[in-house]
């Protein structure tokens, strides 16, 4: 059997008096795509912080390509494997483009200035904005901002992809812009966990749909026996509302 490249065996973690993940069990293969749907305060963004150690679980273990999350070295190594991007942009506004993208991959993966500024030229023609390698972010539009932010991600090779609500932020004309690129790491074999409320964007690009509510995965499996079929009571009602927005 093949192990899978993220495993959660039940986790568990607070926030004082908050239960915010409850005994999570949850397995991602390699070329993967997962779409975690559910309620605000369901706990979706906890789990997938949790994956790369930005909070740290209470109890339970998480393994990510086979390192599990204890000591320091291994949490290191989990990091430099996982990209995240968040609702935030995140970029540094001093810096150009260009040098948002360079940055890490001269610090974090030793690379050379010009092999850095090659691979930063080669993922933003693929994220289709190569014409503002100079420009600051705050020169950008918020789609293309959250464009470079998974450009830098991609930019230090990482064999996960975490995406917590990419597009939340975003003007509805700008959400295309980015689902589109993450439609096409996904069609690419990108291995990606993706906190969302698009709908769309999970039925066309997801292996399999979770829902979770109060800290639990309470259904998963395929987008269209999900949102098509739903068994529990509980995912059929958050549907038939998202469903209807």
């Amino acid at each position: 059997m093949v192990e899978p490249i993220i495993h959660m065996e039940d986790v568990h973690k607070r926030f004082g008096r908050v239960h915010a993940l409850r005994g999570v069990h949850l397995d991602v293969q390699v070329g993967e795509v997962v779409v975690i749907l559910g309620p605000s305060g369901s706990g979706k963004s906890t789990l997938l912080r949790c994956i790369n150690h930005l909070e740290v679980h209470d109890s339970g273990d998480i393994v990510v390509d086979g390192m599990p999350l204890k000591s320091a070295a291994d949490i290191n190594a989990v990091r430099r494997e996982v990209g995240m991007v968040f609702q935030s942009f995140n970029l540094f506004g001093h810096l150009t483009v260009m040098d948002n993208l360079t940055l890490a991959q001269c610090v974090v993966r030793k690379r050379p200035k010009d092999e850095a500024k090659e691979m930063a030229l080669k993922l933003l023609s693929k994220v289709g904005i190569s014409e503002k390698a100079d420009a600051y972010p705050g020169q950008l539009s918020g789609g293309q901002q959250q464009r470079v932010a998974i450009a830098r991600a991609l930019a230090m090779n990482p064999k996960i992809m975490l995406f917590d609500e990419p597009t939340s932020a975003l003007d509805p004309e700008m959400i295309k812009e980015v689902l589109d690129v993450m439609q096409a790491l996904a069609v690419e074999g990108m291995t990606m966990v993706v906190v969302s409320h698009e709908m769309g964007f999970a039925r066309a690009a997801a292996s399999r749909c979770i829902f979770m509510d109060e800290g639990q995965i309470v259904e998963e499996g395929p987008p269209d026996g999900l949102f098509l079929n739903p068994e529990k009571d509980r995912t059929k009602v958050f549907l038939s509302k998202v469903l209807q927005a």
